[in-house]
């Protein structure tokens, strides 16, 4: 506990963090703060808070999943945010450097996803129980981040919303074919045909999301329009007026950013359309902590725009809009989290305690990722030509007011 009391009095200024050793001993840490609940920490082992302190994100993951970090005040999601915070991405903050540059070249090594890899790092995650998913997503299984106009707004409705604003961004036309790069449970594919016509073809290497895909595509008698492969995307042929890609980029792997974009520019055709969703950092290249690449995302890799824009530079497109959402993702985490806790119980029972307690670690590092750190989340539209999109942005509210309120 020497090591981890010295690590907490430089950190934790802001908030109040009680730790509880093996032995009974108490620290405490911080002040109290009005917006931050107390939180309450203890350790059944003297080795569990010895990990902590050699490597913070990966010693307080493992300890939480194996039970050797119990809490007994606030939930995991409190206590994470209270340490993120003090280690918050802010031009005052000197404590926060320090502590994740052991990870960047390991990160650098994982982020290498040649095929066969790229495959086995999405059978990871995705191919989990579906039932699992039901659990906390809305409707059209958006597992992304979703649109908000303000704190009250369901996740439903920012879902939805969140579809709307990508398909007004495509500028869709009626007769066009459109590719759907990681196209999870199919949701977006089957949107994008409902309010244009348009033939899909959505991509994944998940299994377990292809059969959901196609079964629910099948439902909805969508199957002569919406179809659905297991394809790597550097595989794929052909030509496509839009291709849209939503919370797939993260996966890419920095090394191969170029050929990502080269394999966008290879398939889309002369007067089309790219949207790319993505995580991206706001402060600058970083690399993604341990205990994430361990346990839920082999081979992620959250980037800064400054490494994606020169690759997209270099495969000769038109970077025509960019937006950043700075809040919505941390606000659609909270959902899942909060819908999560409440369905205890029903995941415990799909799994067990420790994979119930790895996935709420999960979720609170992801949202406080986005409330405290440099995440974000950007759209980058993208074409071939300089006047293939109206001059200017107008057409995207335009045709967004015309698709909502809509619940398909």
């Amino acid at each position: 506990m020497f090591l981890l009391d010295r690590l907490f009095k430089k950190m934790i200024r802001h908030g109040d963090l009680t730790i509880i050793d093996h032995a009974g001993t108490v620290y405490h840490y911080g002040t109290p703060a009005l917006e931050k609940p107390p939180v309450t920490v203890r350790f059944t082992t003297a080795a569990a808070a010895r990990a902590v302190a050699f490597n913070p994100a990966l010693g307080a993951g493992e300890a939480f999943m194996n039970g050797t970090l119990v809490l007994e005040q606030g939930d995991i999601a409190d206590l994470v945010d209270v340490v993120t915070w003090n280690l918050r991405w802010q031009r005052d903050n000197p404590v926060r450097f320090a502590l994740w540059r052991q990870a960047s070249i390991a990160a650098r090594i994982d982020q290498i996803n040649f095929a066969r890899r790229s495959k086995r790092n999405v059978a990871h995650h995705y191919d989990l129980d579906d039932r699992l998913y039901d659990l906390f997503l809305d409707p059209h299984r958006q597992y992304s981040c979703a649109y908000f106009d303000g704190p009250d707004m369901s996740l439903e409705a920012a879902q939805e919303a969140k579809l709307a604003h990508i398909a007004a961004k495509l500028d869709l036309k009626p007769g066009q074919k459109i590719l759907d790069i990681g196209c999870g449970w199919g949701g977006m594919a089957r949107y994008l045909h409902k309010v244009s016509g348009a033939d899909v073809l959505g991509i994944t290497l998940s299994e377990e999301q292809l059969k959901y895909a196609r079964d629910e595509t099948e439902r909805q008698g969508l199957s002569d329009h919406v179809k659905f492969e297991l394809i790597d995307y550097r595989s794929l042929t052909g030509q496509f007026d839009r291709i849209v890609s939503v919370g797939m980029f993260e996966h890419v792997g920095l090394p191969h950013f170029k050929q990502y974009f080269e394999t966008v520019e290879r398939l889309l055709d002369v007067d089309g359309v790219a949207l790319v969703h993505t995580i991206a950092r706001a402060d600058g290249p970083g690399a993604t902590d341990p205990w994430t690449a361990k346990y839920i995302f082999p081979g992620g890799y959250s980037p800064a725009l400054s490494q994606i824009v020169p690759a997209i530079e270099k495969s000769w497109l038109w970077i025509t809009d960019i937006e950043v959402l700075r809040l919505h993702y941390g606000m659609t985490i909270r959902h899942w989290y909060d819908r999560c806790a409440a369905q205890r119980a029903k995941i415990e029972t799909l799994y067990d305690a420790r994979f119930y307690r790895m996935w709420m670690f999960y979720l609170a590092a992801a949202m406080s990722a986005f409330n405290n750190d440099g995440h974000m989340n950007v759209q980058l539209q993208l074409t071939k030509r300089r006047d293939t999109l109206p001059l200017r942005r107008d057409y995207i509210t335009e045709t967004e007011q015309q698709l909502l309120p809509l619940s398909i």
